[in-house]
């Protein structure tokens, strides 16, 4: 399968001490099947940073995810369970992860996802209407997360 990756850093090989903590699934690298939709981000980027964007496509086996040897976590849609795991993670301000997981698959969260953050841990808004706030605005498209060397060795940069 075909996965693209917004930017607006030019780089030559994936380097995940680059990836910043406290997104959806954590510290990683992220794409997207949807390549209009890393155009979008890459383009919400140039203009936050006055940079240029950028691109680029990968190529993923996707049986690698059952017989690669991969830690591999999938959420289908907008769940509760997905929920409290973007919140568990986007609230982790360490360098490490706070799970284990190689690779893992799901919904992208609304980009102001920090604001209702703190609408949940001030207890300002329930654990659905959290849920609800994060669906990406634009329907369900989902993001690829790669957290681990052993899975960004599965990703061939075309």
């Amino acid at each position: 399968m075909r996965l693209f990756h917004g930017t607006i850093s030019h780089f030559e090989e994936i380097d995940l001490s680059k990836s910043n903590s406290a997104k959806d699934f954590g510290r990683g690298f992220y794409l997207s099947p949807d390549k209009a939709q890393s155009e979008r981000w890459a383009m919400f980027k140039a203009i936050q940073t006055n940079g240029t964007p950028k691109v680029y496509e990968f190529e993923f086996d996707e049986s690698s995810l059952k017989n690669g040897g991969l830690s591999v976590r999938r959420f289908d849609g907008y769940t509760e369970d997905w929920a409290e795991f973007v919140f568990a993670n986007r609230k982790n301000l360490s360098e490490s992860n706070i799970h284990n997981y190689d690779i893992v698959i799901g919904p992208i969260a609304n980009d102001k996802v920090g604001a209702q953050i703190r609408n949940y841990i001030e207890g300002n808004i329930s654990l659905e209407v959290f849920m609800e706030r994060l669906k990406y605005m634009k329907g369900i498209t989902f993001q690829y997360f790669f957290g681990t060397e052993k899975a960004i060795k599965h990703l061939r940069k075309l």
